[in-house]
């Protein structure tokens, strides 16, 4: 996150450099710095002539380097953008020539999206030289709620810790997919306004009171009354909260749950790194510890691979939702 907003405050400082080599699993950020490119190296005027997208899938280094070394016309700079650039996964190597002696009037982006550069080869090492090298790598879990806050406090909102935590748990770690929705919030909240949960739930769709971030503290808790409640709503609105998403929830948190037991420093600092969780959670996973005993979270985790197998069809016919659900609640308490 650090990374990507001093490449950005370094263009607006005027620091441009001849390549951005743009690469890793976390298409977000490739795709933010990009496109800030785009839109801030040239004047509108400007990009009509000196400013070109090519795609990987249909061009060749050669057909790239050829562009990279035109001249600008009218203006200081041109910048061309390749993106879906990991379809040349197996020529890219050959871009090293034109990294040894790049067109300075030239900004060359390359968006290598879910690739790795070979640290050890040639064009890893050149790029560094005389451009600029980013990998854009998955934030963790307990990574994406301050990212979640931060970008927020960016555009002038805030968001409560539950709030934050409910919307990864429902959307997961994809930023693009996280960064879609707090659009729709921004659109329908006034600023400099806390995110709230209620908020969530009237226009995202998330019920505030029956998900699976609910779930799995009632299930830490041994609270049966109030996991068959949340249950009861998942068996009632299959499409909202598929089986499959509750029962890989359920198995991570037991996993984790399972490591917990097998740590000798229960400190909470140590538990959120050790576990690469939210130290908002570290209570619940002590608590969880209490009612489950290593033993019997192996045998948990061993139920929930079978209701996962069971949940996809595998030796068996189809299985209801509520069925599924059932046993799964009634296999863990």
């Amino acid at each position: 996150m650090d990374e990507a907003l001093k490449i950005v405050n370094d263009i607006k400082k005027g620091v441009v450099k001849p390549i951005y080599f743009l690469y890793g699993e976390e298409t977000y950020f490739i795709d933010k710095i990009s496109s800030y490119i785009a839109d801030n190296i040239l004047s509108e005027e400007e990009k009509g002539f000196n400013q070109m997208v090519l795609y990987g899938k249909d061009v060749t280094i050669d057909d790239i380097v050829g562009n990279a070394k035109r001249y600008p016309m009218m203006a200081e700079k041109q910048v061309v953008i390749v993106k879906e650039a990991q379809h040349l996964s197996r020529s890219i190597e050959k871009l090293t020539a034109y990294a040894e002696n790049p067109q300075m009037t030239t900004v060359l982006v390359i968006c290598y999206k879910y690739g790795k550069l070979d640290k050890r080869k040639a064009l890893y090492k050149t790029v560094k030289k005389c451009g600029v090298l980013f990998e854009s790598k998955k934030l963790y879990e307990n990574q994406v709620s301050e990212w979640l806050r931060k970008t927020l406090l960016s555009s002038g909102y805030s968001i409560s810790h539950k709030a934050a935590i409910l919307l990864v748990e429902y959307l997961g770690t994809d930023l693009s997919k996280i960064n879609n929705e707090l659009d729709k919030l921004k659109l329908a909240l006034p600023e400099k306004k806390e995110i709230t949960p209620l908020d969530v739930e009237q226009n995202i769709g998330i019920s505030k009171d029956y998900n699976n971030f609910e779930l799995k503290k009632a299930i830490g808790e041994r609270n049966v009354l109030k996991a068959t409640k949340i249950i009861n709503y998942f068996a009632q609105n299959p499409k909202d909260n598929p089986f499959v998403l509750t029962v890989t929830l359920l198995h991570t948190f037991f996993s984790q749950l399972l490591q917990y037991h097998g740590l000798r420093d229960h400190s909470p600092k140590n538990v959120a790194s050790s576990l690469r969780i939210n130290p908002y959670f570290v209570g619940e996973y002590q608590t969880a510890a209490r009612n489950y005993p290593m033993k019997r979270v192996s045998q948990i985790i061993s139920s929930l691979r079978e209701l996962d197998m069971k949940g996809k069809g595998v030796g068996s016919g189809k299985v209801e939702q509520a069925d599924l659900l059932k046993e799964l609640l009634m296999k863990i308490l």
